[in-house]
């Protein structure tokens, strides 16, 4: 779990890498960045920041911050309903972002699975990523991705995003946060 400290902490990281990039937000989009720690209780190993500018029954757009060496967990993006799932295209803006998806692996991957975790990790498909480039992710396709040692910017531009229905390779993910008070 993530106590209200340690959100803070990390949204604070968040808005300084956005303003780095020259992308500066209103008080309330920086009160409205999510901290993900998909439950496990290591953030820094296996989480990531987002901030959503919009989301509607026709497309998304998302900021997404990686911490030095963090990790999105492996998960797909399934058919609701008549939709296929969502398909997002991935934009770098600083960092390096190791991008994983099914395909032929490539060898041996420059990411580093997170320990404990080595079984939830199916695809190594590698594309690299650096500022400029982007890579668009089709509907129903198993992912994740990791930032190098300077940690990542990626801007996500996608389909309808419906983060509660992501399935995650992983089970012991909560991609819902719960955060706990801090103790006194």
């Amino acid at each position: 779990m993530l106590t209200r400290s340690k959100v803070r902490q990390l949204q604070e990281y968040a808005i300084v890498q956005l303003q780095q990039q020259g992308i500066l937000l209103t008080p309330q989009e920086q009160e409205q960045i999510e901290v993900a720690d998909f439950g496990l209780g290591e953030v820094e190993q296996t989480g990531l920041a987002l901030l959503v500018y919009v989301n509607t029954d026709r497309y998304c757009a998302k900021e997404l911050i990686l911490l030095p060496g963090q990790t999105c967990a492996e998960h797909r993006h399934p058919p609701v309903g008549t939709d296929p799932g969502k398909m997002e295209t991935f934009r770098c803006r600083s960092g390096t972002v190791w991008l994983y998806v099914a395909g032929e692996p490539t060898g041996p991957i420059k990411a580093r699975i997170p320990q404990g975790s080595e079984p939830y990790y199916t695809v190594i498909h590698e594309i690299e990523l650096h500022p400029g480039e982007q890579y668009t992710i089709p509907p129903n396709t198993l992912h994740w991705f990791q930032a190098g040692v300077e940690g990542a910017l990626i801007s996500e531009f996608s389909s309808t995003s419906r983060d509660e229905f992501d399935i995650f390779t992983d089970p012991r993910i909560m991609r819902l946060p719960q955060v706990i008070e801090d103790a006194h």
